[in-house]
């Protein structure tokens, strides 16, 4: 890691997002943020779940064309990874304190500072989505939206407390070992893209169980016990004024509580999406499903996709075929369902 008080700027030429890698030192400990598109747009803040950097965590929302182009071409893209969970991380040292969830909240207005930003737009995964949440109620104002990705915002059950704790034990004593990472791809994935004795795995957990490899545990393991001993934000969460959009897999071990976490926020300014047949991941999972509820999401904000993609096979929407009605905030309060089109494309 750094160990300047400027951030290090490292060309990602292994990336095929692209983007240009800054390691960013907090008071709290370095931070990778890669950053991707034109700085003076306004900024989309990522942040992944337990063991995941961007690349296991965006890559297929972002390699979905009509998703890439609507998000590249309204906002500059800053994914901040989990400390010692970006790519060739070294193993932090013993004795940095192990942050808490609110330390990677306070660590995100840290990153904001540095790169002189103001209010952002927030996309977080599970773990990350409630790193957001907590950053968005600490600090409103620096919050314009946000979109979560089966969420969390109570304290875990005693189920998923245990679960973690097993978990844990084993990254200490074995590491990433194969039996973490079957535990860790049932948190991402739905049983059917992990297969079973009939049905191969997925291309998308083969690849995440190969990205999995590259993690340091000990960093993993720090990661884990934090979101284990979060606190409930439930209460939180009136204090939020910001449009949110909530993203959930019908077959996500968090299902309940995404359902717990909508039914909270504001009905006026908050809208959820079950994507069905998908796990916790949606973005790896089902991205194509996220696709229509962001466009609907992102015009309340007056932000369109070029028009060069109006026409799609995925997304046939143009601003003049959407009712009125859907730029009320009111129309956020419509439990939104998963829309997959099918239509062929004819030139």
């Amino acid at each position: 890691m750094a160990d300047s008080s400027d951030s290090v700027s490292v060309d990602m030429e292994t990336l095929s997002l692209g983007g240009k890698e800054h390691l960013v030192k907090t008071s709290r400990g370095s931070v990778s943020v890669v950053v991707l598109g034109d700085p003076d747009k306004p900024a989309l803040v990522t942040y992944p779940d337990v063991a995941l950097n961007h690349i296991s965590c965006f890559q297929g929302l972002f390699f979905c064309p009509e998703a890439f182009s609507l998000l590249l071409h309204n906002f500059c893209i800053y994914h901040i990874s989990p400390p010692g969970h970006e790519l060739g991380a070294a193993i932090i040292n013993s004795d940095d304190a192990v942050l808490s969830v609110d330390d990677l909240a306070d660590q995100i207005a840290e990153v904001l500072d540095h790169f002189g930003l103001g209010a952002v737009m927030g996309m977080g995964v599970t773990a990350g989505a409630y790193i957001l949440s907590m950053f968005a109620i600490k600090y409103t104002q620096r919050v314009l939206g946000l979109i979560l990705i089966s969420p969390l915002c109570k304290g875990p059950s005693w189920t998923e407390w245990l679960y973690n704790k097993v978990m844990s034990n084993l990254l200490y004593f074995y590491g990433t070992c194969s039996l973490v990472k079957e535990l860790l791809l049932m948190r991402y994935f739905s049983k059917e893209a992990r297969g079973n004795v009939q049905v191969p795995e997925s291309d998308i957990v083969q690849a995440c169980r190969r990205l999995l490899d590259e993690r340091q545990s000990p960093n993993v393991l720090r990661f884990l016990e934090a979101i284990n001993g979060r606190p409930d934000i439930t209460e939180g969460l009136k204090k939020l004024r910001c449009r949110s959009l909530i993203f959930v897999g019908e077959n996500s071990p968090f299902h309940s509580e995404a359902l717990h976490m909508t039914s909270k926020l504001d009905r006026r300014y908050s809208a959820l999406v079950e994507v069905q047949a998908c796990g916790s991941m949606v973005t790896e999972e089902q991205p194509n499903a996220m696709l229509i509820p962001m466009e609907y999401f992102l015009m309340g904000y007056g932000l369109y996709r070029p028009s060069q993609f109006n026409v799609s096979p995925r997304s046939p929407l143009s601003p003049t075929s959407i009712s009125p009605e859907l730029f009320s905030p009111e129309s956020m309060g419509l439990k939104l369902k998963p829309i997959k089109t099918r239509i062929p494309f004819e030139v």
